[in-house]
């Protein structure tokens, strides 16, 4: 299998840049794989797909299978990474309008989410959506008291328990922590199955473990090849050498990119089926770098949509913005255009071409553009869209996130910021904050 590629020809920096962080990337490395060093106690991701729980993961088959056949919906409960590695996977390999095809053609069992707001409005219009329908609920959150999942799993629990009485427990699956917690405790109570999130792995890491897994193959995607490409992620970006491996250079080009004053970063991409991908990406990025007044901003455009809204910005606006582009070299699926004898739209010069032939123009241009206005890029190149491309590409940028915290010099796994607004929130409700 090929591997993701990136390629830094457009990022306008020079060589010695590179080479002048060898020694701080060759020290990250070590601390890393050695598992010593600030943030330590959070670098289980590392090694996790090749050291899973076995069992576990057969449990999760085993246990998706039995909601595919007994389910219509499951609702997955849980918000941030309890959540959006799952949906970025999910949308990422499902088809684009797999809520129209018919049964036949498309998994069985559709995947909801929930817990990740506090609307009302979408609460009550979830509620209003799954009458009549055959119900499995996968709540995930390690202590059970996170706000937003543990409104929506009291709404839901007491729905599950009208509907299905005593058997409602047959179909609540939840991922929790190994011991504690009231979420642990209340399974433990009600006899729910359980899965478990790993002490040493933080929520924005957590898509491969028991937190994406069970949603991802409810879904029908195959998390043996999932797990497979994220295994030769974590082989290929073993290497110490900074300019043998492609994950480090991306952490050290965007650090050097930072330095000069680029503190936004935009993650383009083509393919719309990449929006919770991007989104799932601004967490990992957001959560990991902004502390301590330092970071990269991290931001997301799907062109050539957004060529039509924020192109103007980003071609003459403000110079603090640099782009990584996800380009998916082969498309899932192709349509060509063909000639018409009017020729009103004037279209015909593209007869014969594919619509991913103009797509890749349409890129190839607007680098062109970007980069003679100011705007590095650097391009991730994917060779296709699918479960082992994407287990790559997850891994891939994990891993140069967690070393571009470290370059920035501050913790990559802790998150003290999201503290503030429930301190806040928990006093305006008159709840003591533990």
């Amino acid at each position: 299998m090929r591997s993701v590629e990136f390629d830094y020809s457009n990022s306008l920096i020079k060589e010695h840049e590179i080479v002048a962080l060898k020694q701080q990337i060759d020290i990250i490395h070590d601390n890393i794989h050695n598992k010593v060093g600030i943030g330590n106690e959070y670098l289980g991701w590392v090694d996790y797909p090749i050291n899973y729980d076995k069992k576990e993961f057969e449990d999760i088959k085993r246990v998706s299978e039995k909601i595919k056949q007994d389910s219509d919906i499951m609702i997955v409960i849980g918000i941030g990474g309890s959540y959006l590695g799952a949906r970025a996977v999910i949308e990422s390999l499902q088809h684009s309008f797999h809520d129209l095809l018919p049964k036949e053609k498309s998994n069985n069992t559709k995947i909801l989410f929930v817990g990740n707001n506090l609307s009302s409005t979408y609460i009550s219009e979830l509620m209003e959506s799954i009458e009549g329908k055959d119900i499995s609920l996968n709540v995930i959150s390690k202590s059970g008291t996170t706000t937003e999942p543990a409104i929506a799993f009291r709404v839901l629990r007491d729905y599950m328990k009208k509907i299905y009485g005593d058997r409602a427990k047959e179909r609540i699956y939840v991922t929790t922590d190994k011991e504690s917690g009231s979420l642990r405790q209340l399974a433990i109570q009600e006899g729910y199955q359980t899965f478990t999130i790993p002490d040493d792995i933080g929520g924005r890491y957590s898509v491969l473990t028991p937190v994406g897994l069970l949603p991802i193959a409810v879904a029908g995607v195959d998390i043996d090849r999932l797990m497979e490409g994220a295994y030769d992620a974590v082989k290929e970006y073993e290497e110490k050498d900074l300019h043998k491996n492609n994950c480090y250079k991306y952490a050290a080009i965007r650090n050097i990119l930072n330095r000069r004053g680029k503190d936004i970063e935009l993650l383009a991409t083509h393919e719309f089926s990449l929006h919770f991908f991007s989104e799932w990406w601004k967490q990992l990025f957001g959560e990991t770098e902004g502390k301590d007044g330092r970071g990269i901003f991290p931001a997301s455009i799907c062109y050539t949509t957004d060529l039509h809204s924020l192109g103007q910005y980003i071609q003459d606006g403000r110079r603090n913005i640099f782009e990584t582009l996800i380009n998916i070299e082969k498309p899932k699926k192709e349509i060509y255009m063909f000639e018409d004898s009017d020729n009103i739209d004037e279209l015909n010069y593209l007869s014969g071409k594919s619509i991913d032939f103009i797509c890749k123009r349409a890129m190839e241009g607007t680098i062109k553009a970007h980069v003679s206005g100011g705007v590095p890029n650097l391009i991730v190149n994917v060779p296709k869209i699918d479960e082992y491309y994407i287990g790559q590409l997850i891994y891939f940028f994990q891993k140069s996130c967690a070393v571009s915290g470290y370059l920035l010099g501050i913790n990559p796994f802790n998150q003290p910021g999201v503290e503030e607004y429930k301190k806040n929130m928990f006093d305006l409700l008159e709840r003591e904050y533990i």
